[in-house]
């Protein structure tokens, strides 16, 4: 399953205010309350996200072979913990507050450094002589941190690509991928079939509503920069915003029209369920991850599954193969008396190549060092190493940390949701106006 979940723009918002609020409960770092001797018996706390019973049982794998490792160090694990509750512990503090934190919500990972939620790993690395640059690859590290504040560290990585119906495309007379949009977009007509007024079949939603189709997975192909070299946002100075924006609401238009196409998604399933939409062969191509080759095998489905990163603009084709990143976080509370020992288990669990492979083995996620990526004990199949390669390519991206968290994404989607339905009628103005908020947002954040 994704290890980043998309969040409500509610849900989201309450996130960060959440995060927003433990600025003034948490003020700990790693030069104040890393005074523990990590060789001393202790306990430390460690609360994560995960929920499925494979996924529980790779976590549990990985604490007992950390614990076999490190006997003097027990570590009480509490799962299926949302940011929320992770939040509103941290700001009780206690024995009973995590030490550890794994969040899913690399959105925020600006809030929790510029709030000092979470310890600054910078001093950790450093004692212990790890060359970040060298471990993990740089796109990660780029959405891990913020303003030089390493507050937190990649734990397996999530990379977005084309899951499509190799059956489908036999039966259109389509033999490879598209990697250009306009080849894309030919495809998606192709693999439409019209029923009355709805569909036997679409080639893809294209909707930004249409789960992982997010105007932030689409941007990355068009290489946008989100904020220039002064800080202030970008949306309305880079010509790739207005190209992107302009290509899917052309899509929207080819496969039926906005109205249409919505009417068709609200007959859709659970993102992560068997009722999916690609499971059950409503859509014939679908924006996705890594996991959902496995999540469709295992929801029984009968045809063959090819997978192929997202296309790139006709003008970009040499880039084709890049997509964006994202993934889980792992971060020590700034306000734990038992960093070091905390230390010990984030090390652990991010750079150790063993427990990095087995994890990734367990749970079906791309993993988030360099050695992994390479280490002959990764289980890789054909539509795995897409993902695989997505991850290694250069030119792969991610949405930059802000110190409002996510809030300057959910600005831009909201945008996208008025274009995509034909209510911007000045997209150039809508994009300054845009712009103005989220320089406003962040401002107030900091």
């Amino acid at each position: 399953m994704p290890r980043t979940p998309r969040l409500t723009s509610a849900a989201t918002a309450a996130a960060l205010t959440a995060i927003s609020l433990l600025a003034t409960a948490c003020t700990g770092s790693a030069g104040n309350a890393a005074a523990d001797d990590p060789a001393e018996e202790v306990t430390i706390n460690f609360w994560h996200g995960w929920s499925a019973p494979g996924e529980v049982k790779a976590i549990e794998d990985n604490i007992k072979r950390f614990e076999a490792a490190h006997p003097n160090i027990k570590v009480k694990v509490t799962g299926n913990m949302t940011d929320d509750k992770i939040n509103q512990s941290l700001r009780a503090g206690g024995d009973k507050a995590p030490d550890v934190v794994s969040s899913f919500t690399t959105d925020s990972v600006g809030k929790f450094c510029n709030s000092g939620a979470f310890a600054d790993l910078n001093p950790f690395l450093e004692k212990s002589k790890l060359d970040k640059a060298k471990v993990f690859p740089q796109s990660l590290l780029n959405y891990t941190s913020y303003q030089g504040n390493q507050c937190t560290l990649p734990l397996l990585n999530d990379a977005y690509g084309l899951v499509y119906n190799k059956d489908a495309f036999e039966a259109a007379g389509i033999t490879a991928p598209p990697k250009t949009w306009s080849e894309f977009t030919e495809v998606a007509q192709k693999l439409t079939k019209a029923k009355g007024d709805s569909y036997e079949q679409l080639g893809i939603m294209p909707t930004f509503h249409g789960y992982e189709t997010t105007p932030m997975r689409l941007a990355a192909q068009w290489g946008a920069t989100y904020f220039g070299a002064d800080g202030t946002s970008n949306l309305a100075k880079d010509p790739a915003f207005a190209k992107m924006l302009t290509a899917q609401k052309d899509l929207v238009e080819k496969l039926g029209g906005y109205e249409k196409l919505e009417k068709f998604r609200a007959s859709f399933g659970d993102e992560w369920g068997a009722e999916h939409p690609f499971h059950k062969g409503q859509v014939a191509m679908q924006v996705d991850g890594e996991w959902r080759p496995n999540m469709a095998r295992e929801a029984g489905v009968a045809f063959r599954i090819g997978t192929a990163p997202l296309p790139v603009p006709d003008e970009l084709l040499a880039d084709y193969g890049k997509g964006y990143v994202s993934g889980t976080i792992m971060g020590i509370a700034a306000g734990s008396k038992k960093q070091n020992a905390s230390w010990e288990l984030v090390k652990y669990m991010t750079t150790d190549t063993g427990a990095v492979v087995a994890f990734a083995n367990g749970i079906h996620n791309v993993p988030s060092t360099i050695e992994a990526l390479a280490s002959p004990n990764l289980q890789v199949d054909e539509n795995f190493k897409t993902f695989l390669d997505i991850a290694r390519h250069p030119k792969s991206s991610t949405t930059p940390p802000q110190a409002d968290g996510g809030t300057y994404q959910l600005t831009f989607t909201d945008l996208a949701y008025q274009h995509e339905k034909g209510a911007v009628t000045d997209l150039p103005a809508a994009l300054a106006k845009t712009d103005a908020q989220i320089d406003t947002d962040i401002a107030k954040a900091k």
